[in-house]
C-alpha cells in the first residue's frame, strides 16, 4: 500500500470509523462481484458511512484527492454499474448502512427514508401505516431504495404505477464536491426552475450520491384477482392486453408474458414449480387486477378471458383462488433469472418497444437470431408486456468458453439492438446502462443527445470521479 493510499485510509476511518471502513480483501469479496457474476472488480476500500453527513465528508475527501467512487446498494444490479473496475485506485461508496426510515405521513402519502433503506423494509414501513409502495421487483429482499433510484427501476407494477421516476417526488444528493443538495420535499405540484431530481434518477451514481428520497404513497389494495392465460401467438396477447386495459382500467397492475421455452426453463430449473395449464403455450400471460376494495374483481376478469376463450383469442385460462395459488404463479415468472443463471450463458436484452411494435419485433429478431449461425442458442423471451419492456435473452451453453460468450454477444447485441433502434425503441428499458451497455449506448444514442449527457456529467463533476466507466 502506497503512502497516499496509507493517507487515504487514516483519513476515512476518522470519517466512518472502524465500522465504516473494509479494508480487508475476504470483507470485501461480496463488493466486488456483480450478482450475476459477469465482472469483478478491485478497490482501495470499500467506505460504508452512517449518515448523510459522513457520505458528504467522503465525497468531499476523494473530490480533492481525485479518488473515483463507485457507489453501491444492494449490489442486485444485472448491467455493472456498481461494479469497480481492476485497478484498485476506486472505493467502493456502499449506502446500506443509511438504513433509516426518516419519516412515514400517511396524510400526505409520502414516506421519506435514507438511500440503503432495502425495498421490502419500505414497502413494510407503509403498510404499517394502511399505506401502500407499489415498486416491486424479484431482487426486493436486497436492493435499496437508492440503487432503484439511481437506475430509474422499473418492475411489475410500472403498467398502474410507473416506474421509480413517478414513485419519487423528492431527493437528497451528495454532490461530487461534497456539497449536500436538500430537495426532500414532498411536493406534487412545483414549478420552481430546472427539475434536478430527474437528472439524479436514472443516472446510475455519475452525477452524485443519492442519499436520501421521499416517496409517494397510495391505498393499500385489498383485492387482488389473478390469473394465468395461455396463447399461440403474442399477437394475441397484445390484443388481450387492450382488452383487459379497456374494460379493467387501472385495476390492471400486472400483465406479465412469458414464452413456453421460459416457462419450461422455470419448471426445469426452479424447485417446487409446476405447470398452471395442461398443455403447453407458445407465450403465456400472468394477469392481475388490485383494488381498495372487492368491487368484483375476479369477475372482471373471468368475463374478460371468458369472451376471449369464446373468440379463441386464447387457449386456455387458470383463475386463483387464494393468495397461495397466486403466489405460486408468481414464482414461475420471478424465477427466471436464476433458471437462466443455473442453465447457461446469457446474453441479455433488456429493451423496450411501443406494446404495437412488440409481436413485429419478436418475429423479425427471432428470424434474424436463426439465421445468424450462433450453434445451440435458445431465445428466453419474457417481460412487461404491460409497458412494453421486453427481455429478450438468448441463452448458449453453459460450457461456452470466453471467446465463444463474447463473439455470440457481439453478433446478437447488434441484430436485437439495430432493429430495436429501427422500430423506434430503446436499448436499455429498466436495468441500466452501466458498463453492459455503454458502448452500445454511444452507438444508437443520438450524437447530440450523447453531448448534452456529457455537458451535464462535466457540470456536475469535473474531476470525473463519480462511477468511472459506466453509462457515459
Amino acid at each position: 500500500m502506497s503512502h497516499d493510499t496509507q493517507q487515504l485510509m487514516t483519513q476515512l476511518r476518522a470519517i466512518v470509523g472502524d465500522a465504516g471502513l473494509v479494508t480487508d480483501t475476504d470483507q470485501q469479496a461480496p463488493y466486488l462481484k456483480d450478482w450475476l457474476g459477469k465482472w469483478q472488480g478491485r478497490v482501495a476500500a470499500v467506505v460504508r458511512p452512517a449518515n448523510t453527513a459522513e457520505t458528504a465528508e467522503v465525497v468531499r475527501l476523494c473530490h480533492v484527492t481525485h479518488t473515483p467512487i463507485v457507489t453501491q446498494g444492494g449490489n442486485t444490479g444485472m448491467s455493472g454499474g456498481a461494479t469497480p473496475d481492476d485497478s484498485g485506485a476506486q472505493v467502493i461508496l456502499s449506502t446500506t448502512r443509511m438504513n433509516r426510515i426518516r419519516d412515514v405521513d400517511p396524510l400526505n402519502n409520502t414516506m421519506t427514508v435514507d438511500a440503503g433503506v432495502i425495498l421490502a423494509h419500505a414497502q413494510q414501513a407503509a403498510q404499517e401505516v394502511g399505506r401502500y409502495f407499489p415498486l416491486s421487483l424479484g431482487a426486493e429482499g436486497s436492493c435499496t431504495v437508492g440503487g432503484n433510484l439511481a437506475t430509474n427501476a422499473g418492475g411489475i407494477a410500472v403498467l398502474r404505477f410507473g416506474n421509480m421516476r413517478e414513485l419519487a417526488l423528492g431527493l437528497e444528493v451528495v454532490l461530487p464536491d461534497g456539497r449536500i443538495w436538500s430537495g426532500l420535499r414532498g411536493l406534487r405540484k412545483d414549478n420552481t426552475g430546472y427539475d434536478l431530481r430527474d437528472l439524479f434518477i436514472g443516472s446510475e451514481g455519475t452525477l452524485g450520491v443519492i442519499t436520501g428520497a421521499v416517496l409517494k404513497l397510495f391505498a393499500q389494495p385489498h383485492a387482488r384477482a389473478t390469473a394465468w392465460v395461455g396463447a399461440d401467438s403474442l399477437e394475441q396477447l397484445v390484443d388481450l392486453l387492450a382488452r383487459t386495459r379497456a374494460r379493467c382500467g387501472e385495476r390492471l397492475v400486472a400483465f406479465e408474458m412469458m414464452s413456453a421455452a421460459s416457462l419450461a426453463l422455470v419448471l426445469a430449473q426452479v424447485a417446487d414449480t409446476r405447470a398452471p395449464l395442461a398443455q403447453a403455450a407458445a407465450f403465456n400471460a400472468l394477469i392481475e387486477l388490485a383494488d381498495t376494495e372487492d368491487s368484483g374483481l375476479q369477475q372482471m376478469l373471468e368475463d374478460v378471458l371468458g369472451q376471449a376463450l369464446e373468440e379463441d383469442l386464447i387457449g386456455d385460462a387458470m383463475f386463483c383462488a387464494s393468495q397461495a395459488q397466486s403466489a405460486a404463479l408468481w414464482k414461475l415468472r420471478e424465477g427466471i433469472s436464476q433458471a437462466q443463471v443455473r442453465a447457461g450463458k446469457v446474453i441479455k436484452h433488456d429493451i423496450a418497444l411501443p406494446i404495437s411494435s412488440l409481436a413485429p419485433f419478436t418475429q423479425a429478431a427471432s428470424q434474424a437470431i436463426a439465421g445468424a449461425g450462433i450453434v445451440g442458442c435458445e431465445i428466453i423471451n419474457f417481460g412487461h408486456l404491460g409497458d412494453g419492456n421486453l427481455h429478450f435473452n438468448v441463452m448458449i451453453a453453459l460450457s461456452s468458453t470466453y471467446d465463444e460468450v463474447k463473439h455470440a454477444t457481439l453478433v446478437l447485441n447488434r441484430l436485437v439492438h439495430d432493429l430495436v433502434t429501427k422500430m423506434n425503441g430503446s436499448i436499455s428499458a429498466e436495468h441500466g446502462v452501466g458498463q453492459l451497455r455503454r458502448d452500445e449506448l454511444k452507438h444508437y444514442k443520438q450524437p447530440l443527445e450523447m453531448e448534452l449527457m456529457m455537458r451535464i456529467k462535466q457540470a456536475f463533476d469535473p474531476n470525473l470521479i463519480m462511477n468511472p466507466g459506466k453509462l457515459v
